[in-house]
């Protein structure tokens, strides 16, 4: 994107596509003799044992007489394979440690040498927003963006003008948002990074004899989540992970992704046996938190006085309400999110203040706080000199890190006083946080099909808290009563004058429409928007 894309180069491969890449596996092209296949484990003598079944994953575990008591030998099986291995109860632990501490590849059963050999086929799905590529594709971006009843919730008896609301919607912003997307070279980088993630990825997974695909699927725009299924299906994948490429869970982003999933499982019979599991969030991965720590470290070095830079952690922002009433975990693990990384900074000698603001609100709604364009004046009111601006949320760089926050905070923070700008780039496809998410995927396996941890408040990020409907249950046990991120259409009292504003606006705009599609005449015909109704 001639040069507007500040992440670390990835490379392209012949194999790749719109929606899934493949690679050869390594083992299949040298006779290096790290590619011993299969790998035979040792056995081990039981004293008692164990045996737990949930469906479909078959775990023994049992007392070695010749170990200490503090060991356990697991013994894990996926259709005709089994893996054995020895490791500590202490480590078996680790799964039940508070939500505060930081979790290693090494938390779990370390199964990244271990080929798996079975029939089985290894699916990965990675989730995440998607962007127009031209600027011809961002009004009809917007529309899919509006059409989503999670987006704008229309009360029911007006459902059928949900899709002529976010044409008109669209329509009406294209041209704004045109003017963005030109700043960053006529269009979004999204789906070329996500695509090399994706190729990335697979590419760790072979090195660590996993032969997995690996498929990208876009909530908005191409390749869409349903080309990405049908592609798995083609794929005749039977166990799959599904991964979305939001560090932090939120409702808004991982869960609007997940609820359109849910939907096309249910319709579909292949889907419904096939087997799958769900890594929810991931920034308390080490690998994560280490990659993220380095860039910020790299920055740092650039400012004359690395010591006086203040680190501003600049997350995407969410509905106040999705916190409050949906119990949205969000704010929760982007605070712990920033700890950690903060924590990891101190080992390094790194000791700046720092700060968290939330940016990219809409609509009238009070969205979560303090606000980054509010808090950027109020730093260069309070005498801070330099800044280096975090994106926290992302791993690819898009509109919200290439135009928002390169260009309109920047700005901003120039003219409140600030005089020296920075900004860490954006993961991309840094090896380490690739090789980590490899980790998460090996990690996962053994819970494909299976409930890993029934208790919300005990689970840990890297382990998958079980499918899509159980996920989504967990955190939205009403998600048809979820409150959509712009909610100008939910009545009640409130003392904001804001939202009532907001309201009264919105409510104008629905009587025109009603009187659009009820005359068939009007400006929106006139203009060709609601060409149906004639």
């Amino acid at each position: 994107m001639k040069g507007l894309i500040h992440g670390h180069a990835c490379s392209s491969s012949p194999y790749s596509s719109s929606s899934s890449t493949f690679l050869r596996p390594p083992c299949l092209t040298s006779t290096s003799s790290n590619c011993k296949f299969p790998l035979q484990l040792p056995q081990a003598m039981c004293s008692s044992q164990r045996i737990y079944r949930c469906s479909g994953v078959h775990m023994e575990a049992c007392h070695n007489s010749y170990l200490s008591k503090n060991h356990i030998v697991a013994r894990f099986s996926w259709g005709s394979s089994e893996i054995q291995s020895l490791f500590s109860k202490q480590s078996l632990n680790k799964h039940l440690l508070p939500l505060g501490a930081l979790v290693t590849s090494q938390t779990q059963l370390d199964v990244s040498n271990v080929p798996i050999v079975d029939e089985d086929k290894i699916g990965v799905l990675l989730l995440n927003l998607g962007g127009p590529e031209t600027l011809d594709d961002v009004q009809p971006f917007l529309f899919n963006l509006f059409a989503d009843p999670d987006i704008i919730r229309l009360p029911r008896l007006f459902r059928f003008l949900q899709k002529p609301l976010a044409q008109f919607i669209s329509v009406l912003r294209a041209p704004k948002s045109k003017e963005g997307y030109a700043s960053i070279g006529g269009g979004s980088p999204l789906r070329q990074i996500t695509d090399a993630q994706a190729e990335e990825l697979m590419k760790f997974l072979w090195e660590k004899n996993v032969p997995a695909k690996v498929y990208v699927g876009m909530r908005y725009w191409h390749p869409f989540t349903e080309e990405a299924i049908e592609q798995i299906k083609r794929d005749r994948i039977t166990k799959l992970v599904v991964l979305p490429l939001y560090p932090q869970f939120s409702i808004s982003t991982s869960g609007s992704s997940l609820r359109l999933l849910e939907s096309i499982f249910r319709e579909d019979e292949y889907l419904v046996n096939m087997q799958h599991t769900v890594i929810p969030s991931w920034y308390q991965r080490e690998g994560y938190i280490k990659a993220m720590a380095k860039l910020i470290e790299n920055e740092l070095k650039k400012f004359g006085s690395p010591e006086e830079v203040m680190i501003f952690f600049s997350a995407h922002g969410v509905p106040l309400a999705y916190v409050e009433e949906a119990g949205d975990p969000y704010k929760a693990e982007m605070e712990e999110c920033v700890d950690l990384i903060m924590e990891e900074l101190e080992k390094r000698k790194i000791t700046n203040s720092y700060t968290l603001a939330y940016q990219s609100r809409v609509g009238p709604v009070e969205w979560l706080k303090p606000y980054t364009d509010e808090t950027i004046i109020e730093l260069g009111q309070k005498g801070v000199k330099s800044l280096l601006a975090v994106p926290i949320s992302f791993v690819s760089e898009h509109i919200e890190t290439l135009e928002e926050i390169d260009v309109e905070y920047k700005e901003l923070a120039l003219k409140s006083g600030i005089e020296k700008w920075g900004r860490v780039p954006a993961l991309g496809c840094e090896p380490t946080f690739i090789s980590d998410l490899a980790d998460a995927v090996i990690e996962s396996l053994p819970y494909v099909g299976a409930m890993a941890v029934s208790n919300l408040e005990a689970r840990q990020s890297l382990v998958p808290l079980g499918s899509v409907e159980e996920l989504l249950a967990a955190y939205d046990s009403q998600r048809r009563e979820l409150p959509p991120p712009v909610t100008m259409w939910e009545w009640g009292w409130t003392k904001s004058a804001e939202t009532w504003n907001g309201r009264a606006a919105m409510l104008a705009v629905l009587v025109l429409l009603v009187l659009e599609v009820t005359t068939g005449e009007g400006f929106l015909h006139q203009w060709g928007i609601l060409p149906l109704f004639r």
